[in-house]
């Protein structure tokens, strides 16, 4: 495998990283020598017990999490402002600390709550963690996941509700990922979405649609015009594969993932 990479090595347009969990049955050690051999620069949704593992490989965690409670319970729902404003108070000085930038978070499940009162929530709590993560040049990223499949009932689905969020903010420090995944999922037009909000978007998940495998040619996604258009905007953050591999050799289908998107 090294030995191919060398003779096709990436053309350097695109930081590619992968999220831990999709690979959970390899150790994160292996995980990171076998993404550093593709060409991987980051590992994503790795917290602080596991950065000494990524320092080690010299690769960075290029989405930090362990400050959310889970996917739930989120910002939109004030019961659960105390808890969350305390973790990440704890969480954004130790992502500084390490030399991170991107510290994850969730919107939450709607719960009945419409989305004035889900934005406003969120204003009300994320103001309070702004000035902090300003402070230690740390970016908050508000995850995009589709309320269609995957996540039910979850408020931060549309790309035009994470928008309202990031403009009412209006702080560089709060930004959202836009899963390509997920969006296709839920409202589709990628590309042109894209073009027309790629200031808000401080990073990118794939996978395959429709079941979130691989991201070849077996499911309906353009990959290859996707990057190209993120590149195009200017666009220096990661784009992290985020799949389930179906395929036997899943190293296999992260290496092809990371060549499809390497434009």
């Amino acid at each position: 495998m090294e030995s191919l990479m060398q003779n096709h090595p990436l053309k350097g347009n695109i930081n590619h990283s992968v999220c831990r969990w999709c690979f959970n049955d390899f150790s994160l050690d292996e995980l990171c020598i076998e993404g550093k051999k593709m060409g991987l620069t980051g590992i994503d949704l790795v917290g602080p017990e596991d950065w000494p593992i990524l320092k080690k490989h010299g690769l960075k965690s290029s989405m930090c999490n362990g400050a959310e409670i889970n996917l739930v319970d989120g910002f939109n729902d004030k019961q659960f402002h105390k808890t969350l404003i305390n973790n990440y108070s704890e969480m954004i000085p130790l992502v500084a600390k390490a030399g991170y930038k991107n510290l994850i978070c969730f919107s939450g499940n709607r719960r009945g709550i419409d989305d004035e009162t889900g934005w406003n929530n969120c204003v009300e709590a994320l103001k309070q963690l702004i000035p902090l993560a300003e402070q230690h040049q740390v970016m908050l990223v508000m995850e995009l996941l589709n309320s269609k499949i995957d996540h039910q009932d979850y408020q931060c689905s549309k790309t035009a509700w994470g928008v309202e969020l990031c403009k009412r903010l209006d702080s560089e420090n709060f930004k959202l990922l836009y899963d390509i995944y997920h969006m296709q999922v839920d409202e589709g037009d990628v590309i042109s979405t894209i073009k027309n909000n790629h200031q808000y978007f401080a990073h990118y998940h794939t996978a395959g649609v429709p079941g979130r495998n691989e991201i070849d040619e077996t499911q309906e996604l353009n990959y290859p015009a996707i990057v190209k258009a993120i590149a195009e905007t200017g666009f220096k953050g990661f784009v992290a594969q985020e799949f389930i591999p179906k395929n036997a050799d899943r190293m296999a289908s992260l290496k092809q993932a990371v060549s499809i998107c390497d434009i």
